[in-house]
C-alpha cells in the first residue's frame, strides 16, 4: 500500500536517492554533495514542500512543489516541479497518489491552483495529469525563456 508524507530533513537519505534518480531520469546528474545540499536547503529554508512516498517501508517517489503567487486573484500558487517514481515501482498508483497527496494538501493550505509543466514528447505523464483535472491551454498560454 501506498502511503505519502511531507518530508522532513530526517527523510533525506532515502529522499536524496530518489532526487539523485530524477536527475539522472533527465539526464542532468549531479553529485551526491549538491543534490544533498540542494534539497536540505529548499527543506530548511521552508522554500518547497516534498511530499515522500513509501510502499511499505521504502521510498519510492517524490514530488516537490514550490510557492507561487496569483496576483489576480491575491492568493498563494504552487508549481509542481519535480514528480519521480523509482522506476521498479512505476504503474503501481505511485505517482497518481503523490499527485492527488499535492491537491489535498494544496486544498487544505488554500492553495489556489497547482501549475505543472512536462516534456511534450512525455504522453504517459499527460495522461496521468489529465486524468487529475489538470488542463493544458485554455484560457491561458504559457511561454519558457531559459536563461543560461
Amino acid at each position: 500500500m501506498v502511503t505519502v508524507k511531507e518530508a522532513t530533513v530526517s527523510d533525506l537519505p532515502e529522499l536524496l536517492s530518489l532526487f539523485l534518480g530524477y536527475l539522472d531520469f533527465y539526464n542532468a546528474p549531479g553529485e551526491r554533495d549538491d543534490a544533498e545540499a540542494f534539497i536540505r536547503a529548499r527543506m530548511e529554508l521552508s522554500q518547497s514542500t516534498i511530499l515522500l512516498a513509501h510502499d511499505g517501508e521504502v521510498a519510492v517517489g517524490f514530488t516537490q512543489l514550490y510557492p507561487s503567487f496569483s496576483s489576480v486573484r491575491r492568493k498563494p500558487v504552487w508549481i509542481l516541479n519535480d514528480l519521480f517514481v523509482h522506476p521498479d515501482h512505476r504503474r503501481a498508483g505511485v505517482a497518481r497518489a503523490l499527485m492527488q497527496a499535492a491537491a489535498a494538501k494544496a486544498e487544505a493550505a488554500g492553495i489556489v491552483r497547482i501549475e505543472l509543466s512536462t516534456d511534450e514528447t512525455n504522453h504517459e505523464a499527460q495522461a496521468l495529469y489529465e486524468a487529475e483535472g489538470y488542463r493544458t491551454g485554455l484560457p491561458v498560454r504559457y511561454y519558457i525563456k531559459r536563461i543560461s
